[in-house]
């Protein structure tokens, strides 16, 4: 059974990705089968558009595929990871510029790599069982995929707060942020599709099935996020929670289980982001990404959210002061 699925229905390239038993993480095959479909379908005059969906009820994509990721560096593998980031995010710079429109389409969880090739689309619909985050600083890791591009065009200073804690958020806070373009509720989501595939005027089916959510609430506290966060340093964000709101107590609870490595790295590369282009960002992303995943906080980060499944990570070093920038700096 094929990994990703893709034809032409209906004038539409669909990819359907379908590693459904490990929620849709984007392994090299993967990434290979969506990048030769697009390159197909690029200049064929027969294909109007590309719909992306999933075959999971569970995740539209979870990532990357770091565990294996994790697996080559602890046999030595050195060139197994660069090569696979590189190959992700060359694909993230293709759907960025994608001269035909190309739907993604989030019914459930969409995390890191899943981020990398739906944001980037055109055409980006949710429904209220979306679920997305970049938690990669939980695994030692960074957020990548371009998100120092995207995130670092939040406003409020939300990007900032989201790749720093990987908080989840929901299909409503995506739209109100401008990470999705469109809402669809759940029970005509299968309808929108079909009728994509069907033919029919894009335009049409999006005015037909996509509404506003039925609230516009976002799920954490904008104002203090933006308070909080547009402080200099990370070790003035931290100083500036100070637990005197349910807010407060649990995003410095969550910073303080995380990678201090990873959350000195990602908040230099999201303060680059924001006056980089896409392709500048990638660039960053993979020399970052290519030296964090040699650093102790990757393998043991990984071991205990994915392969343990403990979430009790050992990080070296223990707290943000301990974390020497000059190890990365010259990566920005």
């Amino acid at each position: 059974m094929a990994v990703v699925e893709a034809e032409t229905v209906g004038g539409v390239g669909h990819i359907v990705l379908n590693r459904p038993e490990a929620l849709n993480s984007l392994n090299g095959a993967m990434i290979d089968g969506i990048r030769a479909a697009l390159d197909a379908w690029r200049d064929d005059d027969e294909v109007t558009s590309v719909l992306v969906t999933s075959s999971s009820p569970r995740a539209f994509c979870a990532g990357g595929d770091i565990k294996a990721i994790r697996q080559a560096v602890v046999d030595g593998d050195h060139e197994a990871g660069p090569a696979y980031f590189a190959a992700e995010y060359d694909l993230d710079e293709v759907i960025a510029g994608y001269p035909k429109p190309y739907v993604a389409v989030i019914e459930a969880a969409a995390f890191g790599g899943g981020l990398g090739i739906s944001i980037h689309g055109s055409v980006r619909i949710v429904t209220e069982n979306a679920v997305l985050a970049m938690p990669e600083t939980a695994i030692g890791f960074v957020p990548d995929v371009g998100s120092s591009y995207f995130l670092s065009r939040l406003p409020g200073h939300a990007g900032r707060y989201l790749a720093l804690t990987g908080t989840r958020i929901t299909g409503t806070d995506a739209l109100a942020l401008g990470l999705a373009t469109h809402f669809c509720p759940s029970e005509v989501v299968s309808d929108l599709k079909a009728d994509i595939l069907a033919g029919m005027d894009l335009d049409e089916v999006l005015d037909r099935y996509t509404t506003a959510p039925s609230t516009t609430e976002l799920s954490f506290d904008a104002e203090a996020v933006a308070a909080v966060f547009e402080r200099s340093s990370l070790v003035d964000i931290i100083d500036a929670l100070v637990c005197d709101t349910p807010w407060s107590r649990t995003t410095k609870t969550q910073l303080a289980t995380l990678s201090p490595t990873s959350l000195m790295a990602t908040d230099a590369l999201i303060t680059r982001g924001a006056d980089s282009t896409l392709r500048g960002c990638l660039d960053r992303e993979l020399r970052m990404a290519t030296w964090i995943i040699t650093e102790p906080d990757f393998a043991e980060g990984v071991r205990a959210v994915l392969v343990d499944k403990d979430r009790a990570p050992q990080w070296k070093p223990l707290v943000l002061e301990m974390v020497r920038p000059e190890a990365f700096q010259q990566l920005l």
